[in-house]
C-alpha cells in the first residue's frame, strides 16, 4: 500500500508530467498562430479542449487528497460539460491522448473514451474515433503518432493506425494501417506510403 510520502512524490510528478504535457499542446498551436501564448488560451478552442482533459485526466488518476478530490472531481465533470456544449467537441478523461495535439476545429469531434491516440497527431472536425465490432472483436482504435486526421474521418473499431499516417477526408477507416500510410476513401484504401510529414508542423 502506497503511502503518504510516495503519494506526495507520485502526485509531485505526475503534476510536472501534466504541465509539460499542457505546454507540448500550446506549442503545437504556436506553429499555426502569431499570436501571443494568453490570446492562444482564450480563443483557440482546441486549447480549451484539451487543457480541460488533462487536468480533468489527472484530477480523475492522479490525484489522492481524499477532501479535495471529490469536489475537484465534481468541477472537473462540470467543466467538461461546458467545454463540450462550448466547442461541440467530445473527449472524455480515460480516453489516452500523446501530449501535443492539435485540434484546429472542434466541431463534432467525438473520441472513444477507450480510445488511444498517439503524441503530436491532428485531429480535424467531425472526426470520429470509435467503437465498432461485435463480441471479441469489438474494440476501439489505437493510433500511433504524428498521425493526421482530416476533417470527416471516422475510425471504428479494434485497429492500430501507425506512426506517420495521415487519413483523408471523410474517409472511413476499419481496418489497421501500416506506418506511412496515406489512406482516403470509403472504405479506406491505402494509396502512398508518402505519410504524413508535409502535414504535421
Amino acid at each position: 500500500m502506497i503511502n503518504n510520502v510516495d503519494r506526495e512524490i507520485s502526485q509531485e510528478n505526475s503534476l510536472k508530467i501534466l504541465f509539460q504535457d499542457i505546454q507540448a499542446d500550446i506549442d503545437r498551436y504556436a506553429a499555426f498562430s502569431q499570436r501571443n501564448w494568453l490570446m492562444r488560451i482564450l480563443t483557440t478552442k482546441g486549447l480549451w479542449v484539451t487543457v480541460q482533459y488533462r487536468i480533468s485526466r489527472w484530477i480523475h488518476f492522479n490525484c489522492h487528497w481524499p477532501l479535495l478530490r471529490p469536489i475537484l472531481k465534481a468541477i472537473g465533470f462540470i467543466s467538461q460539460k461546458l467545454v463540450e456544449i462550448t466547442t461541440g467537441a467530445e473527449v472524455p478523461n480515460r480516453a489516452i491522448i500523446g501530449k501535443g495535439i492539435l485540434i484546429p476545429h472542434t466541431n463534432g469531434i467525438v473520441i472513444h473514451i477507450d480510445a488511444v491516440i498517439g503524441e503530436t497527431c491532428n485531429i480535424g472536425h467531425q472526426v470520429t474515433i470509435g467503437v465498432g465490432g461485435r463480441g471479441e472483436e469489438r474494440g476501439t482504435p489505437h493510433i500511433g503518432d504524428r498521425v493526421f486526421i482530416a476533417p470527416g474521418a471516422k475510425l471504428f473499431g479494434p485497429i492500430t493506425i501507425g506512426n506517420d499516417v495521415a487519413i483523408g477526408a471523410n474517409a472511413v477507416v476499419n481496418r489497421s494501417l501500416p506506418d506511412s500510410a496515406v489512406a482516403v476513401g470509403i472504405p479506406a484504401k491505402v494509396i502512398s506510403y508518402r505519410g504524413s510529414q508535409d502535414y504535421i508542423a
